[in-house]
């Protein structure tokens, strides 16, 4: 009884040892396997997120080139301008109507002024642009010129630390023959005056955005503005004419990334709607 009794002491307290020491051990390999679980998580989240960051930066033209112009809107040379100074551009040929400007930086924002010169003391067209980032928004715009000699000015009407850059050029026929085709036949809707404003969006894959307005030779007096969020304005162009037919504005927008909207507001009386034609660049 006693070597018995012995016994059974003694298996009781291996199994008492066991069961003490087994929670142990299935804790630390449990530990042991989270723990490599989580790194191995930690490595896949840090993979992607550093390929969701590249991705990022290629839709903002941030890696690789970083020219988001076609070119078709390249232009040689280009005019560094110093700020609250301007440069003319003169164009003599008037068997060509439409001229294309283009306005960019080295990424600080544009603010700028271009007008339309015909004659001594005769300005028909006016424009004031902005752009938020001159290198991935730059300033692209056709100017008709009514077939005649003229000059165009562009204003740089920032303080002098923003300097810029500037082209004019006669319009590549690819442009030119854009412009008659959207004027003519290009669908578009009509914006009441008196303030009135229409909005248009655009899904993430849309790298630009084309933007025509006209009338039906009566005035223009309208404000385009380029948003990305709520009244965040990543580029903004305003224009008055006394004759929106022949000097309608014609303006490309760069848009990398998503949530980019178009809002177009006619700024001028009722009696005076435009037609607005918003599309993306093919």
């Amino acid at each position: 009884m006693k070597i018995q009794y012995g016994t059974i002491l003694a298996t009781s307290a291996i199994s008492t040892a066991c069961a003490f020491q087994s929670p142990g051990l299935n804790a630390k390999r449990s530990f042991a396997l989270q723990s490599f679980m989580d790194e191995a998580q930690d490595a896949r989240a840090q993979t992607a997120m550093s390929s969701g960051f590249k991705d990022s930066l290629d839709r903002q033209g941030m890696v690789g080139s970083q020219d988001l112009a076609k070119k078709a809107w390249q232009i040689s040379p280009m005019v560094r301008i110093e700020g609250k100074t301007r440069k003319t551009f003169q164009f003599h040929d008037i068997s060509k109507e439409v001229v294309q400007v283009v306005i960019e930086s080295d990424g600080r924002p544009i603010h700028s002024d271009i007008e339309l010169w015909i004659g001594p003391d005769w300005t028909p067209m006016k424009m004031s642009v902005y752009s938020e980032d001159g290198r991935v928004r730059p300033v692209q715009t056709l100017v008709g010129t009514r077939n005649m000699m003229n000059n165009i000015e562009v204003r740089n009407t920032a303080d002098y630390q923003f300097p810029m850059r500037a082209g004019a050029a006669q319009a590549t026929p690819a442009l030119t023959q854009l412009r008659s085709t959207i004027l003519a036949e290009g669908p578009s809707r009509y914006i009441e005056g008196g303030g009135a404003v229409k909005s248009f969006d655009f899904p993430p894959n849309v790298d630009q955005i084309q933007v025509c307005l006209s009338t039906d030779t009566r005035q223009l007096d309208a404000r385009v503005e380029l948003l990305n969020g709520p009244n965040n304005y990543k580029q903004v162009c305003s224009i008055f004419t006394n004759n929106g037919l022949k000097n309608s504005l014609f303006i490309v927008f760069n848009t990398p990334g998503s949530g980019n909207v178009v809002r177009v507001r006619n700024m001028a009386p009722l009696e005076f709607p435009c037609k607005a034609s918003v599309a993306p660049v093919e």
